[in-house]
């Protein structure tokens, strides 16, 4: 039977994706599935079904949707050959993924306060609702990375929303990869229209316009702001490096102790830890 997808939010992008998410109780954590049987044969997606949907839940899909987005276009590009569809469950970024995740960037940074603010807006809806699926056509391909990797053990734990977990994240994992994607960056600033001169500069502005936008939408700064305890920490690093198909897009690479890195600074908001990191990439 055909499968034939209405989406109700503007946020996971799961329309057009082979992509499903299961929560297992018993391991108490969040599980994603892959298989072209997922893609729907036909997205319709229409914003008026998103018109009801509370200021929380437009805030926590939107910022899922521009997750999605930011982490198809930074993540590693793959080398084409015959054994790419046979290795990887997501290929990497391509040209064509790029294209469709800055429009997803451009349409929901200029929507998601708009809706939020305003469930009404019509034009908002309607953009926001447009970068959801760009998006989902992004990482359909280009795949999720350390977010996305990182909130699943840390959404079972806190019983938190899968957007707002990735929203959190985020931008603790822009300035992590930073370094690695940097040239990337900048063009999200650019899709953004973030400001900054040179490449350092938009980059930086990048990351301050992701995280500017989800304060303003009412996400929380650090995992500790979700409920996370420090002592959970090495479960979440151990759980989230279990995410193989997902570290493997990360820009930066990740093992135990960029990861344990990573989650750190997620946790506490300091940064710092991670200069570590761009003196062992400038070596």
């Amino acid at each position: 039977m055909p499968v034939i997808a209405l989406p109700t939010t503007s946020g996971t992008g799961s329309e057009v994706t082979p992509v499903a998410v299961l929560a297992d109780a018993e391991r108490a954590v969040k599980i994603g599935i892959a298989s072209p049987h997922l893609i729907p044969h036909v997205a319709i997606c229409d914003p008026e079904l998103t018109y009801s949907c509370p200021p929380s839940l437009t805030a926590h899909s939107g910022a899922d949707a521009l997750t999605h987005a930011i982490e198809a276009f930074t993540n590693v590009r793959r080398p084409l050959g015959d054994d790419l569809v046979h290795e990887h469950v997501f290929l990497g970024k391509n040209v064509l993924s790029d294209q469709f995740a800055l429009g997803a960037i451009s349409d929901i940074s200029a929507s998601l306060k708009q809706a939020f603010d305003n469930g009404g807006d019509r034009v908002a809806r309607q953009r926001l609702m447009a970068g959801a699926t760009k998006a989902g056509l992004a990482f359909g391909t280009a795949g999720t990375a350390a977010a996305h990797a990182v909130q699943y053990p840390v959404g079972a734990m806190t019983h938190t929303a899968h957007g707002l977990g990735v929203a959190v994240l985020m931008p603790h994992v822009m300035a992590f990869n930073r370094a690695y994607c940097e040239a990337e960056l900048a063009e999200i600033a650019d899709a953004m229209s973030a400001g900054g001169t040179d490449i350092a500069g938009r980059a930086q502005a990048a990351i301050d316009a992701v995280a500017g936008l989800f304060a303003s939408v009412g996400i929380p700064h650090t995992l500790a702001d979700l409920g996370i305890g420090r002592a959970q920490l090495p479960l979440v690093v151990e759980q989230a490096l279990g995410s193989v198909r997902l570290v493997k897009n990360n820009p930066r690479p990740l093992d135990l102790a960029s990861m344990t890195i990573l989650v750190e600074g997620a946790f506490t908001g300091d940064h710092s830890g991670f200069d570590t990191i761009l003196e062992q990439k400038a070596v």
